[in-house]
C-alpha cells in the first residue's frame, strides 16, 4: 500500500493547527503576516496561503481584510436532531421576522400549490452572543398560520403546536441534507467565509390529507454542525428482521 506523504500546505497547517489546539495560539491572535509565515516555514506565500485557506475552512481562523488572521473564538457546536424545526438553546438569542408572501417557484414545488398562493414565512435566526448561530426559513400556508405568532422565547420546536386543533393529524416528516457552499447572502448573514460549506437541511411535513403543511429550510455553517438521525424500530420490525 502507497504512503501518502503530507504536502508543504498539510504540514504547515497541521503545525498550527496543532498550536491552536494546545491553546498556544489563544482565541483572538493574530498571526503573523503571510511573509513572516513565509520566511519561519522556509517556503513561498501562495503556499501559506494554501495552508491558511485550510484552516479558515475549519473555522480554526479568519482573515479580516487589511488586518490580518486571527483565531477564532471557540465554537459552540451545532446538533440537528431529525424532526427539529431550528436548532434553539435555553442561553441563545433568536430573532423571528414574520413575512406574507405568494408561492412561486422552488416553494410552490416544495408546498405543492398553485403559483400565487399566500404563504407565511417565518425568518428565524440563531445567535451566540455576537456570532451568528444557524438560520432557518420556515414557510405555512397562511389558512394554517395562527393568528398569534409564537414569541422567540416560546417558538415551538413542531409543526403541529401551530396547527389548529382541527387540523388532521401529521402523518409524514421529509428530511433532506446537503453539503454546499453557502450563497453570499448566507455567507454574510451568517458570517462565515464564501468558501466554507454549509449543512442545508430541507423539511416538508404533511397531513393524513397529503397536504403540505410545512417547508423548513435551514442552513447551518459546517465547521460546527452535526446531524443526529435515530429510527426507533418496533416489535413488529424486530420479528421481520428475526
Amino acid at each position: 500500500m502507497t504512503k501518502t506523504v503530507p504536502t508543504l500546505r498539510d504540514t504547515i497547517a497541521q503545525d498550527l493547527r496543532t498550536q491552536i489546539s494546545t491553546g498556544h495560539l489563544k482565541p483572538g491572535t493574530r498571526l503573523p503576516s503571510e511573509p513572516k509565515l513565509a520566511t519561519h516555514y522556509k517556503v513561498s506565500t501562495p503556499t501559506i496561503r494554501q495552508a491558511l485557506a485550510l484552516l479558515q475552512a475549519e473555522g480554526l481562523i479568519e482573515k479580516s481584510h487589511g488586518k490580518g488572521n486571527f483565531v477564532r473564538p471557540l465554537l459552540r457546536r451545532i446538533t440537528y436532531t431529525s424532526g427539529a424545526r431550528i436548532p434553539l438553546a435555553p442561553d441563545l438569542q433568536t430573532t423571528i421576522r414574520t413575512t406574507n408572501l405568494r408561492a412561486r417557484g422552488h416553494l410552490r414545488s416544495l408546498l405543492r400549490v398553485s403559483a400565487g398562493s399566500p404563504l407565511t414565512e417565518f425568518l428565524c435566526l440563531s445567535h451566540d452572543g455576537q456570532c451568528p448561530h444557524s438560520l432557518a426559513r420556515i414557510y405555512i400556508p397562511r389558512d394554517l398560520t395562527p393568528a398569534e405568532i409564537p414569541g422567540e422565547s416560546s417558538w415551538p420546536q413542531g409543526v403541529a403546536s401551530l396547527l389548529p386543533e382541527s387540523r388532521p393529524a401529521l402523518a409524514e416528516v421529509q428530511e433532506s441534507v446537503c453539503a454546499r457552499l453557502p450563497t453570499p447572502l448566507e455567507a454574510a448573514t451568517l458570517r462565515i467565509s464564501s468558501t466554507l460549506a454549509v449543512l442545508t437541511i430541507t423539511r416538508v411535513a404533511a397531513d393524513t390529507t397529503g397536504r403540505v403543511v410545512e417547508a423548513a429550510l435551514l442552513v447551518l455553517p459546517g465547521d460546527r454542525t452535526e446531524a443526529v438521525f435515530t429510527t426507533h424500530h418496533t416489535t413488529e420490525d424486530r420479528r421481520a428482521e428475526g
